[in-house]
């Protein structure tokens, strides 16, 4: 979890006043006239898209269990691509932007693995391990604790601001093959979870269907690459970590309960601008961390403004697709895709990525609001419930298929949208190879680990360690050893 509107902002307090949640409020409200003025300039945003990505990792100690130094492997590290993340045992790297035309698997693929051997140095040298994984099994209620949150002011600050929204604990109930039933003080639970980020950059006037493009198009890519099949050693969903993540952020306290959407959510409706979906955050969500800049007065009337209250609130509302306004090289908009899991290995992750790149690009051309959003947001929890035996709808069928067959069939749609792109064919033929070869085998992350886990008796530690040799023999996830 990782606060996108603090980049770049030194946050040198922890504390706020009433007075300064009120200022802050102003400034919101103000940022999204700003905004709106923006979005109506000719050629604002426009120009070729781009894609980038966020990992987070896991930090273990040599037998599995979480390491509490990410500020000493990062420092390690020493590479500005590093960045804290809440848990002391979470990093995430943050990926170097680059076209989406051409080969950009590859290179993703590439920068993808150069990183995970530099944390992995890093860690070694402070006693440690790296692992990408949605949710690290070895985890304990003992590991999410006010002492395991980095010690930085703005986490601190996150905290207080969310325990300023609700003060009773916050209760987690997922119910899947096993229940699990917990409460935990504060926002620390947040740090079981580690995604893959994926950025697309947008132009404004395409924005509302590429959004809308990419809801639908996530549900079956998520049944195909879960990761996270369970937490402190119940068997749950497919793909925990949603569940978990909308749990362990939610503000709504008994006089919030008439918000329909948590602080973690997939959304309620078809968009039809970016504006409707900033201007959601601010009239829906209160703020967390009230923190002010002082910007210098731009020069020229096309200056670009930085909007950094507006763009440090929208980084406290973790929608799993979520609008990214960024000011940097003359300012663009980007959709962000936050639902699919880390890990298993680099070439899985890239190929998630192709997937739900390519059935994105497919289906921004076509009728999507056509489609019930009701559908669309079954299909999503459905996915992470069920994974590649969950029931899904579609555009054009007359009823529900499994997730397995649906995610074959979509494969030529995929190819086809990264096609349009301009992606080269070899590029995106061979990860989406391995998508169809995943799905055939029924081989996901979160499959390997249920078997990995009932082989070893249900030693975790043991599970941890084998899944981290396997990911560094580079093989993807499908052809791993039962």
């Amino acid at each position: 979890m990782k606060l996108d509107g603090v980049m770049g902002q030194r946050v040198d307090k922890d504390r706020y006043s009433e007075a300064e949640f009120a200022r802050f409020g102003e400034l919101l409200a103000g940022q999204l006239a700003e905004l709106h003025e923006l979005l109506g300039r000719p050629g604002f945003g426009t120009g070729p898209a781009t894609i980038g990505a966020e990992l987070e990792l896991f930090l273990t100690t040599p037998d599995g269990r979480p390491l509490p130094r990410n500020h000493e492997v990062r420092d390690a590290a020493d590479d500005d691509r590093l960045t804290l993340e809440l848990g002391r045992f979470n990093l995430e790297a943050n990926l170097t932007p680059l076209p989406l035309a051409g080969r950009p698997f590859t290179a993703l693929e590439r920068e993808l693995n150069e990183v995970l051997t530099l944390v992995g140095a890093a860690a070694e040298a402070e006693g440690g391990r790296v692992v990408a994984i949605g949710i690290l099994p070895t985890l304990s209620e003992l590991d999410f604790t006010h002492e395991t949150m980095s010690d930085e002011s703005r986490y601190r600050a996150l905290s207080r601001g969310m325990r300023r929204l609700r003060v009773e604990p916050y209760r987690v109930r997922i119910h899947g093959a096993e229940v699990l039933e917990l409460e935990v003080e504060g926002v620390i639970l947040e740090s079981a979870n580690t995604s893959w980020q994926v950025h697309l950059r947008t132009a404004p006037a395409d924005f509302a269907r590429v959004y809308n493009a990419a809801q639908l198009a996530v549900g079956p890519v998520l049944a195909v690459s879960g990761n996270s099949p369970g937490f402190m050693g119940r068997r749950l969903w497919e793909e925990t970590r949603i569940a978990l993540f909308e749990e362990a952020a939610d503000d709504r306290d008994l006089e919030r309960l008439g918000r329909r959407d948590r602080r973690v959510a997939f959304g309620s409706g078809w968009v039809e601008s970016p504006e409707e979906l900033f201007a959601i955050c601010v009239r829906d969500y209160e703020p967390v961390l009230p923190m002010t800049t002082h910007p210098t007065p731009a020069a020229g009337q096309e200056a670009v403004p930085s909007l950094a209250e507006l763009r440090l609130h929208q980084g406290t509302v973790w929608q799993w697709t979520r609008p990214v306004y960024d000011p940097a090289d003359g300012g663009h908009l980007r959709v962000e895709m936050r639902a699919l899991p880390a890990g298993p290995t680099p070439v899985d992750m890239v190929a998630n990525t192709a997937f739900l790149l390519g059935l994105t690009s497919a289906l921004a051309v076509e009728p999507v609001e056509e489609f019930p959003f009701a559908s669309a947001y079954r299909n999503f929890y459905r996915a992470a419930i069920s994974g590649l035996d969950a029931a899904l709808s579609w555009p054009g069928l007359p009823e529900e298929v499994p997730a397995s067959r649906l995610a074959l069939d979509l494969l030529p749609v995929a190819r086809a949208g990264l096609d349009r792109v301009g992606v080269d064919p070899d590029d995106s033929g061979r990860m989406l190879e391995i998508i169809r070869e995943r799905v055939t085998r029924r081989r996901t992350g979160s499959v390997w680990q249920r078997e990995a886990l009932a082989a070893l008796g249900g030693d975790a530690t043991a599970m941890v360690t084998r899944y981290r040799e396997l990911g560094l023999s580079g093989q993807p996830v499908h052809a791993w050893p039962r």
